[in-house]
């Protein structure tokens, strides 16, 4: 790898309007340059200047739509890279003490995406769920799909087999270590099928990164997970 190449990326992240630019979209959604300008609280002139870059260094991906153009993240492996700077971020290195992780609204904290996947305290619960079923195994930074998946997820009504179809050659699964709570949350095909079902089934509303779960929702997850886990997703305890 070429370090100067690792510099220029290191860079471009590390400029102020760029960075909120990229967490503005860390959720998954395509945003237009407007947009992302207030969101970096730049000029229209400027924005563009820096979605050129971000683009030409393959960070974001640009899809033309009538007279609109929209700024994607590039990929997943752009946004694990902001969510691993989030978490290096968030320690207070001059004096060695921790500061409080993560988002301060609850709400965020509760539930919202990663990507394409459910992070928060509902994030860390489905995966504690699922390997506590044996469904999924964790080892380092490396995940793995068991024969249980497909009987865990079943009450659910989330098929596995649409695991094989998702998302080309993205991994299965993989812990994605949870920027608030500090536990790995699921990535990989079988968190995008996991979030992408529930809010299909109406058990969960975005609003931009947060996730709300609605009173169906809170049914299905509270009967799925168990009742002290459904406590500690509701209250943080």
């Amino acid at each position: 790898m070429n370090a100067n190449q690792i510099a220029r990326i290191a860079a471009l992240v590390g400029e102020p309007a760029r960075t909120a630019m990229l967490l503005e979209l860390l959720d998954g959604r395509s945003l237009t340059a407007n947009e992302l300008a207030r969101a970096a609280s730049v000029g229209a002139a400027a924005a563009s200047r820096h979605l050129a870059l971000l683009v030409d260094a393959g960070l974001l991906e640009v899809t033309p739509s009538g007279r609109h153009r929209y700024h994607r993240l590039a990929s997943a492996q752009v946004a694990r890279m902001l969510e691993s700077i989030m978490q290096i971020a968030s320690r207070d290195t001059a004096s060695g003490r921790r500061v409080v992780t993560g988002p301060r609204d609850a709400t965020m904290r509760r539930a919202r995406t990663c990507y394409d996947h459910i992070a928060g305290r509902l994030g860390v619960a489905i995966a504690q769920k699922l390997q506590d079923d044996g469904a999924i195994a964790f080892d380092g930074e490396a995940g793995r799909v068991t024969e249980r998946c497909a009987a865990a997820l079943a009450p659910l009504g989330i098929d596995t087999a649409s695991l094989d179809a998702a998302h080309g050659r993205r991994a299965h699964c993989r812990p994605c270590m949870d920027w608030s709570e500090r536990r790995p949350h699921v990535a990989g095909r079988l968190g995008t099928v996991i979030c992408h079902h529930m809010l299909e089934r109406g058990w969960l509303v975005q609003r931009a990164r947060t996730l709300d779960i609605t009173p169906a929702g809170a049914v299905a997850l509270r009967d799925w997970l168990g009742h002290q886990r459904w406590r500690e997703v509701v209250l943080g305890v």
